[in-house]
This record gives structure tokens, C-alpha cells and sequence, in this order.
């Protein structure tokens, strides 16, 4: 037998991955990584397609006119319209907290709540404006 000393068994962590579980600082950080990888892979090329087909033509035009009188569609662009607006109030919210701003656990909680609403408020905004 060796003399080095044996050591416990290392049981494994068990981390809880449950977005409910995280405070609400966490699900802001969380969303606002979701939406900017969203808006690069698929916001963005889309809005530029759809920005040259309806540039390209009078037909182009009225055919993406009549793409976007669809309900399902404009149920698509309004989950582009929270992801931009998300990602764009978080982002100022980092900016804040990037120069001293609401660091302390309760503003920062509270303008993470703030950002939450201010995302569904202009969404809602946007949609009745859209219907």
C-alpha cells in the first residue's frame, strides 16, 4: 500500500438551471444574451431581405405588403419587436450599471424589473399599433 491518503468520494454539484429560480437581474442578463443572438442570426439578416425585395420593386413591395396583413406574421415581428426592445432597455441598463449606476442589490432588481416592463409595455404599444 501507498502512503497517500485516500480522499472522500466527490459527489457531483447539482446545479439548478431553472430560469424561474434566478433573481430577476439574472433572467435580464440571460434574455438580453438570447436576444442579441437572435437579432444577429436571424432579426437582421431578415429585416435586410425584406429591405431589398421591397426596395427592388413595386411588386416586391406589395408582396411583402401582403405578407405582413397575416396574423401569424405579425404575431413573428412583434416577438422581433420585444427581442429588439429587450435587448435595447437592457442594454442601457448595462450601460448604467457600466458607470456606477443602481449597483446596490435593490435598484439594481428594481431596474431589472423595469426593463421587463418597459419591454412588454412598447411591445403591447407596437402591436396594437400594428393591429
Amino acid at each position: 500500500m501507498s502512503n497517500v491518503p485516500r480522499t472522500p468520494a466527490v459527489r457531483p454539484k447539482y446545479y439548478d438551471l431553472n430560469l424561474l429560480n434566478l433573481p430577476m437581474p439574472g433572467l435580464v442578463s440571460i434574455f438580453h444574451r438570447i436576444t442579441g443572438v437572435v437579432m444577429f442570426l436571424f432579426l437582421i439578416p431578415a429585416l435586410l431581405f425584406v429591405l431589398q425585395c421591397t426596395l427592388a420593386s413595386e411588386t416586391g413591395f406589395n408582396q411583402w405588403k401582403s405578407y405582413f396583413s397575416e396574423p401569424l406574421v405579425k404575431i413573428i415581428v412583434l416577438g422581433f419587436v420585444w427581442t429588439y426592445l429587450h435587448h435595447l432597455f437592457a442594454g442601457i441598463r448595462y450601460l448604467l450599471l457600466d458607470v456606477h449606476v443602481w449597483t446596490a442589490k435593490e435598484p439594481a432588481q428594481l431596474s431589472a424589473k423595469i426593463v421587463l416592463i418597459l419591454g412588454l409595455v412598447a411591445t403591447v404599444l407596437v402591436g396594437v399599433r400594428i393591429w
